[in-house]
């Protein structure tokens, strides 16, 4: 039997966009699995919500943005710190980036090494990646909340940290007054979760029940659809849920009895497949959230840094 292709580097074929208005002023880009992307009119400037991959990447979406708005951008947020979430920052040309006070420590740690594992495992992701001019960095901080007033009857913007859970800095962009939320990679509308730099159980726990609890309309996940309505959003945070909650219960149950992590793999991969194994990035992701998970249970606290190099060590163990 052929070796399965390593994490994402098969995938490389591009993936059909979607710019969609979800109100006056305010825009999401999705593309059938990739990472989704947002951005939000005030009175005279533009707050942008993730950058991509590469320079080149966020011109192409700043390209189809301005079909709509020819307003600068003032602010663009980053929700965590993943290279193929940030490292397109300088073709924003932002006045400020903000960023979770964690997520300029997370930079700062195992940026680098981040950017070359990403890279390495979503080659299509990094279009033109000589066009990266190196890290991001954010220039505003914070460890809770952060409020953009967006000017004359728009209302505000907020930035909230929910709580460790993709990483240790998440946090979300929630518009009140039109009951839309961009919840980054917090929450997944089928789309697989990546949990390699997770805190399971609090991602699963209280950080899910302070998303939920701002009860949007709207939401716009790291990947997937934009979800409409309540009872879709409802299931969209549910699902999430649920996928954290079966790796928990089968990882658990295998650390418990003494087994060793490819048992761990294998029956977390059984547990899930059949619901979500047909969602994108799914066979992607699975090796890395298992062995997270499994450090987790082992008592390593802090995710421990994936390099190339180590990328290909799990997979490689992991795989039949």
């Amino acid at each position: 039997m052929a070796a399965k292709p390593f994490a994402s580097s098969a995938d490389l074929t591009d993936k059909p966009r979607t710019l969609e208005i979800l109100d006056d002023g305010v825009y999401a880009l999705t593309a059938e699995g990739d990472p989704n992307i947002g951005a939000i009119e005030g009175e005279d400037f533009l707050v942008c919500f993730e950058a991509l991959a590469t320079p080149t990447a966020a011109r192409e979406w700043l390209a189809l943005l301005r079909r709509h708005t020819g307003k600068p951008v003032r602010y663009l947020v980053l929700s965590h710190y993943h290279a193929v979430r940030v490292l397109g920052a300088s073709a924003f040309d932002a006045q400020t980036v903000v960023a979770h006070d964690a997520t300029r420590a997370l930079i700062a740690e195992r940026g680098e090494a981040d950017w070359k594992s990403e890279f390495g495992r979503m080659p299509r992701l990094a279009k033109d990646a000589a066009s990266v001019p190196g890290l991001t960095w954010p220039t505003a901080t914070f460890s809770d909340t952060f409020t953009i007033a967006l000017g004359g009857d728009r209302g505000d913007l907020h930035l909230r940290h929910p709580g460790r859970g993709h990483t240790e800095g998440d946090i979300v962009a929630w518009l009140p007054r039109q009951r839309i939320l961009f919840a980054g990679d917090l929450v997944e509308a089928e789309a697989a979760l990546y949990t390699g730099d997770s805190y399971h159980r609090e991602w699963a726990g209280p950080t899910l029940d302070a998303v939920a609890a701002l009860r949007p309309d709207t939401l716009i996940g790291g990947r997937g659809a934009v979800t409409r309505g309540r009872a879709a959003v409802d299931a969209a945070i549910g699902q999430t849920r649920h996928f954290l909650e079966t790796m928990i219960r089968e990882v658990g149950a295998v650390h418990d009895r003494g087994g060793t992590l490819k048992e761990a793999f294998t029956a977390t991969h059984a547990a899930l497949a059949g619901r979500y194994g047909h969602w994108p990035i799914f066979e992607h992701c699975l090796p890395f959230d298992v062995s997270r998970l499994w450090d987790e249970f082992s008592g390593i606290t802090r995710p421990v840094i994936w390099t190339a190099e180590r990328d290909r060590e799990v997979w490689d163990l992991l795989q039949d």
